[in-house]
């Protein structure tokens, strides 16, 4: 089907996972244009790598090379959260469009390459980059779709050759194909999307209960990520950290690890420390040990995704030393415990955390690193019903902070649900000073109130506070 397109058109083109796709698309010579409800970084970036975009839900806005070209070779990618009632939606299917959901475009994309996918409820983005890193640094040419905008490539599209004109003229997706190898995806649990990968190596590094409003049950969340082992191809291999509450179900003939962070098992460490502000540890493996790894990014967590990544790594023949050189020079994921600004008289960090095991691993880290300093956390709750499903593991995680100030719900797709509200959760929350706020009001508080760990947590727009954060420490600055 791929093979045929002409054109694609992406509703919901600015999410994470769907500009790398229209990244790709792009790079093997499909015209490619979109739709997004509202504009930001990362539509600006994609505007000004040539890709036409609007903001309106309007149908004569639309491309004249979507909507005057054979049906055929257009392919309309759509996003989960996209309502059914869009009129460009509603367009495309009365018109008898191709409509492919964005993860049946990956799974498409990848049937013909080495794959290695990397599912988790968290943990997946930040092990999924380290493994792109680790295989671009050794020479391999891997292309790789990222949940997040790695900071070495400042992209989440990593692409495995330089396309050239002889590709171009032939504008054969198959073609281009046969030498993109190997595939490196973030495998996402959400509405069930990575059910259409077939992957090679699969890693599982969480399965804690999220999503409910999809799946129901933590039951059936479970039995969701034993579908997916159970997809891995014939001769594969699994890499599933240990101790998770689901029961893998890989066929016969897939291999099956278990990774951690520091118990013994097929890929773990030891010898952990600290120096000048670096993790060292020594990587115990099946495979072949490796001994003094430098990883420069804060808390145990990344450690233990350093363990996956390196297992995924050694499979595929990464030798020792070029593994130990590209985790050396690792600079993480953008809004993963992304340090903005780190003074000795204010830090701030930004973390998409919108889970409670997340927020909790992301303040129980930062306050190892600053003991003795107060710490702020400005948090944006993401979904109606994920704050309703886990409000009193919201309380909990949000509680151990010094100060908590909640921005109101980010909706996303959602409608409102009576009685569930950022006060409801500021209620439930025990920490010693507490409040809800709007985003100007943070602004104005933060100018008069001087902060020493500031932290900005969530999935929705708060990162739109960042640069705003980020000036007024600027401009304190220079007025002093």
């Amino acid at each position: 089907m791929i093979e045929q397109i002409k054109q694609a058109y992406f509703i919901g083109i600015g999410g994470i996972g769907m500009s790398a796709i229209a990244r790709f698309f792009k790079m093997v010579g499909i015209h490619v244009s979109g739709y997004d409800k509202t504009p930001s970084s990362l539509t600006d970036e994609l505007i000004k790598e040539g890709i036409d975009i609007h903001f309106e839900d309007n149908i004569s806005l639309v491309n004249e090379r979507i909507i005057n070209q054979n049906n055929n070779q257009t392919l309309i990618v759509v996003t989960p959260a996209i309502p059914a009632n869009h009129k460009e939606y509603q367009y495309f299917q009365m018109h008898h469009y191709m409509i492919k959901k964005r993860a049946e475009v990956l799974g498409l994309i990848t049937a013909k390459t080495f794959t290695a996918a990397i599912a988790g409820t968290h943990g997946k983005t930040t092990t999924t980059t380290m493994l792109s890193h680790i295989l671009k640094s050794s020479g391999y040419s891997v292309t790789s779709f990222m949940g997040g905008i790695a900071k070495n490539y400042k992209t989440n599209f990593l692409a495995g050759n330089e396309y050239s004109e002889k590709d171009e003229k032939e504008n054969s997706v198959c073609l281009l194909m046969d030498v993109l190898s190997p595939t490196v995806v973030e495998a996402d649990e959400y509405d069930r999307s990575f059910l259409t990968l077939h992957p090679d190596v699969a890693i599982v590094t969480s399965v804690d209960a999220d999503h409910l409003d999809i799946y129901g049950s933590r039951e059936q969340m479970s039995e969701s990520f034993s579908l997916f082992t159970s997809q891995i191809k014939q001769f594969g291999t699994l890499i599933t950290k240990l101790g998770l509450a689901y029961t893998p179900q890989p066929n016969n003939n897939v291999k099956v690890y278990n990774y951690s962070l520091n118990t013994r098992t097929n890929f773990y460490t030891t010898n952990i420390r600290i120096q000048e502000g670096k993790y060292i540890f020594d990587y115990i493996s099946d495979i072949e040990n490796i001994a003094d790894i430098t990883l420069d990014l804060p808390g145990l967590h990344n450690v233990e995704n350093a363990v996956a990544a390196i297992a995924v790594a050694q499979i595929m023949g990464v030798l020792p030393l070029d593994i130990k050189k590209s985790l050396m020079n690792f600079k993480g994921v953008e809004r993963r415990f992304d340090v903005r600004i780190s003074q000795k008289d204010f830090v701030y960090i930004d973390d998409y955390a919108h889970h409670p095991e997340e927020i909790k691993t992301f303040v129980s880290s930062v306050k190892l690193l600053y003991p003795n300093k107060k710490i702020t956390g400005i948090f944006q709750p993401h979904l109606y019903t994920r704050t309703r499903d886990f409000a009193e593991e919201f309380s909990l995680s949000l509680s151990l902070l010094d100060e908590v100030i909640l921005l109101e719900i980010y909706p996303a797709r959602e409608l409102p649900i009576e009685g569930v509200s950022s006060e409801m959760l500021l209620q439930k929350i025990t920490c010693p000073k507490k409040s809800v706020m709007s985003v100007n009001e943070v602004l104005e508080y933060l100018k008069q109130n001087p902060m020493q760990v500031l932290l900005t947590i969530g999935a929705g727009d708060i990162d739109r506070l960042v640069k705003q954060i980020e000036n007024l420490y600027i401009n304190s600055h220079e007025t002093k």
